[in-house]
């Protein structure tokens, strides 16, 4: 099978690249270097003269708090750029997976999201992933799109990087506690993708590691899990907070918990627990591993 994967330089395009490259697939992988999703009229005839199989979008503009000033940018990216990626893949006959985001929601809920609620973005991230969702499916309505959250990964940067970095030159952390949601591994979002498209689903799904974490929570096992793995630890306190004491630019959902009874209807398998996900990412990372994970 003929893949193309878009954003390949990123934390989950990367990983990507190593689970589908290992498993002997056709990949053709593209970042902005070779193709800058801020110029959208040179996206979809790109896409379509290369003639791939499956396409997996993973480029997007995702500086969330940045977005609050660059919108333009960000729409281009996330809306205009995912339309024209739909249009080159409808134009070359080929199938489309989207990656989308819980910051479409916004936080409101009681219970875990579904597909089917209403978005109701609060930020110019969400706003223009959500657009970007529509935009896909009104070009290529057989497209899948996958809405993930709070991801994280061997590779780029993001949270978990952040937190070891913090922990190692510092006394004392303060993180958030009224977020809730799920961490999200790469390795398994990327699992996930490849049984999807394997068996060639549509429509909209929404994946996360099992279990449910404030990013306090997610912090504390981040720090507790490198102490016994022998990461550089200084950390000594390390305190919960309200997000007004911790003032962003863009308003985050306080509750995006993605509900997964669809997805796991057609996986096959048990979806790990985020603790599980994060012990495993945190050891392979601490061995300077390229991990092969195959027999998980």
């Amino acid at each position: 099978m003929r893949i193309l994967i878009t954003g390949a330089a990123g934390q989950l395009g990367r990983e990507l690249t190593l689970l589908l490259g290992t498993a002997g697939e056709e990949l053709i992988t593209i970042d902005r270097e070779e193709l800058d999703f801020s110029l959208p009229e040179r996206v979809a005839g790109y896409v379509s003269q290369l003639h791939a199989d499956w396409v997996i979008n993973c480029a997007a503009y995702t500086q969330v708090d940045k977005a609050e000033q660059e919108h333009e940018l960000a729409a281009l990216v996330n809306r205009e750029s995912a339309r024209a990626v739909a249009e080159g893949v409808r134009d070359s006959g080929g199938r489309l997976l989207h990656i989308s985001t819980d910051y479409i929601f916004d936080g409101r809920h009681a219970t875990a999201y579904l597909e089917t609620d209403p978005p109701n973005p609060q930020s110019v991230y969400g706003r223009t992933k959500w657009e970007g969702e529509r935009a896909v499916l009104q070009a290529l309505p057989e497209a899948l799109i996958l809405r993930t959250s709070w991801v994280y990964g061997i590779h780029g940067n993001n949270f978990v990087k952040t937190m070891l970095r913090l922990a190692a030159e510092r006394e004392q952390l303060s993180v958030v506690d009224d977020q809730i949601g799920t961490p999200s591994w790469t390795y398994d979002i990327a699992v996930a993708i490849s049984t999807l498209i394997a068996a060639e689903h549509s429509g909209t799904y929404h994946f996360t590691n099992e279990g449910v974490a404030s990013w306090y929570d997610f912090a504390s096992e981040i720090i507790s899990t490198a102490r016994e793995l022998g990461y550089p630890v200084k950390v000594k306190r390390l305190r919960p907070i309200p997000s007004s004491a911790y003032p962003t630019p863009a308003t985050r959902p306080h509750f995006s918990l993605l509900d997964k009874r669809k997805i796991r209807e057609v996986l096959g398998y048990d979806i790990p627990h985020w603790r599980e996900s994060l012990q495993l990412m945190l050891t392979a990372n601490h061995s300077g591993l390229e991990k092969d994970l195959s027999e998980r």
